[in-house]
């Protein structure tokens, strides 16, 4: 093995059987797909799976294409194809073609109507409750059904008045015929279709049936030519059964391959669970940034980079992983850090009155967009009499190591001068409302002539340049590292996972802010403008802390 070929990165599992299938000519091209059922929006755990199969696609020149799994119309909608669409564009994939698996209901029910004359399935009249009886246990064989012997003709009759519609809801299944004494449980004659008159978002009111999704999915990909089913691991024992339909319907035949989930802690990743807490109103939508979906990862100001980021440094494994949701918020920091413009906020706004600098007089500062990148170029920043400063970087009584604001000691003014409090002025209910400084007008630009030198740094904004903003704070949904491990999830809700601070004030270049822009607000955080700011009421999210302050207060 030659130096150059043992750095490269080892090949996961899933690489390895491509590699293989492409060796012995069980292939010669690589064909993927995504497909998503339309009852949610995607998730993060779903961008792993995103970025694998279309990652595999292009890695080894092949195509993907998006399939909605439309099998279950109660549950669907337009409105989430959509959001589906939007998401996949946004992580940076394209798919070479978009199907449904409704557009091949009339071959599947072809397909069904073949199994029946081969005697291969069968119309069963029992309820779903004697089905699950019949199926035995993990420990006991099943029985077979009562109705497993009828005849092909009467079989095909039935089914035939199944896709009628001549039957209710839940009055007649149809059933592959296995073996109902097989260790797999789903290989003890799965059902294939049920009846179900709701109508679809795409078909309406034509089909009274509706495949399973068993049933639908291996068919589905051999229709498109899908080489490399991608699923998830509790699809592993379904697999035997993917492969029996394909072979019995002697159909094209593509090789599933299962792989692991992750679990993020503080987070859910079930639909179901999240769309309780949109409907329930413990967030705003399903693009609440809170919420751990794509759309609301978004709102809050991840990249697309930053969580592609994350899915490669995850891996691809055979095994669950649960996976610290500070790694992603690491991977955020990390991309954001190089290509965040920095901006001056005051989230608690304090004022600040320098009494001998001119009354009248306003100057523009210049300032560095990027501290290590000069490509970003500079701004101007306005400086005049009255400032703001934040709260927090004052104390009237402080200790010695306290190198922020306080009475008689200096302090720098990020990009401007050294100042020094002079004077505390409080509001009758003792709370300090402004403070009187004086200012070095040697010390332009952070640094002073004759060399003395300040430990303490802090922003500030003009007042009389300053523009009010609305900032959310975001932070973690739940406050338990598994909420899941509860009897019920929402006692770990997190009423503290967002602080919305009104007046705040910032520095008036933001007023530029689009919605792709990243900000870095000085000493405080990443920011983004929020999807329902306006030109008259500014809303900016906190995207990301500087630092993980979560761990440090759990512990």
């Amino acid at each position: 093995m030659s130096e150059e070929d043992s750095n490269k990165p080892s090949k996961h599992f899933i690489q390895q059987a491509i590699d293989e299938d492409l060796a012995v000519g069980r292939f010669n091209t690589v064909k993927t797909r995504f497909p998503p059922e339309p009852n949610g929006y995607l998730h993060i755990g779903h961008s792993k799976a995103i970025c694998l199969v279309f990652g595999m696609a292009e890695e080894y020149g092949g195509s993907c294409n998006l399939r909605m799994d439309d099998t279950n119309p109660a549950k669907e909608d337009m409105r989430y194809v959509e959001a589906i669409r939007r998401d996949i564009k946004w992580l940076g994939f394209q798919w070479a073609e978009e199907r449904f698996a409704s557009d091949y209901y009339g071959q599947l029910y072809e397909w069904a109507e073949k199994l029946v004359k081969e005697g291969l399935a069968y119309v069963d009249d029992s309820t779903g409750e004697e089905i699950r009886k019949m199926r035995g246990t993990l420990k006991e064989p099943g029985e077979n059904s009562p109705y497993r012997d009828r005849s092909i003709e009467e079989n095909l009759e039935l089914l035939k008045k199944m896709r009628a519609g001549g039957f209710g809801d839940g009055e007649r299944v149809l059933r592959a015929k296995i073996d109902m004494t097989s260790p797999n449980m789903n290989m003890r004659d799965p059902v294939l279709y049920r009846v179900l008159h709701e109508d679809h978002f795409r078909t309406g009111d034509e089909w009274p049936i509706y495949p399973m999704y068993d049933f639908a999915h291996g068919q589905s990909d051999s229709i498109e030519g899908v080489t490399h089913s991608l699923c998830s691991l509790e699809f592993e024992d379904h697999r035997p059964l993917y492969d029996w339909l394909c072979e019995k319907l002697k159909i094209f035949h593509p090789r599933q391959i299962e792989f692991a989930r992750f679990n993020l802690s503080y987070s859910i990743m079930s639909k179901r669970k999240l769309k309780q807490l949109v409907d329930e109103n413990y967030v705003e939508d399903w693009d609440d940034p809170r919420m751990p979906t794509l759309s609301g990862l978004r709102r809050r100001g991840y990249t697309p980079q930053s969580i592609r980021k994350f899915c490669d440094d995850i891996g691809v494994s055979k095994r669950p992983q649960w996976i610290d949701i500070s790694r992603l918020e690491n991977s955020l920091r990390k991309d954001l850090e190089d290509k965040a413009e920095r901006r001056m906020a005051i989230l608690k706004p304090l004022k600040v009155t320098i009494q001998n600098y001119p009354e009248s007089e306003e100057e523009w500062l210049d300032a560095w967009n990027h501290p290590t990148d000069e490509s970003f170029g500079k701004r101007q920043i306005p400086f005049s009499k009255t400032l703001y400063i934040d709260q927090d970087d004052f104390m009237e009584d402080a200790p010695k190591k306290y190198f922020r604001l306080t009475v008689g000691r200096e302090v720098r003014l990020r990009y401007g001068y050294y100042i020094t409090c002079d004077e505390v002025i409080k509001d009758e209910a003792g709370n300090i409302v402004e403070l009187i400084c004086t200012y070095d007008p040697e010390t332009k630009g952070g640094t002073s002539a004759d060399g003395r030198k300040v430990k303490g740094t802090i922003h500030w904004v003009s007042a009389q340049h300053a523009i009010d903003a609305e900032i959310r704070l975001y932070d973690r949904l739940f406050k338990v590292e598994n909420p899941d491990s509860l009897d019920n999830y929402l006692d770990a809700y997190n009423e503290e996972s967002l602080k919305v601070l009104k007046d705040c004030k910032l520095e008036p270049e933001l007023a530029k802010a689009s919605l792709k822009d990243h900000y870095q607000f000085e000493r405080v955080g990443y920011f983004i403008t929020d999807t329902r700011s306006k030109s008259d009421a500014l809303v900016f999210n906190r995207t990301a802390s500087l630092r993980d302050s979560w761990a440090k207060r759990q512990g």
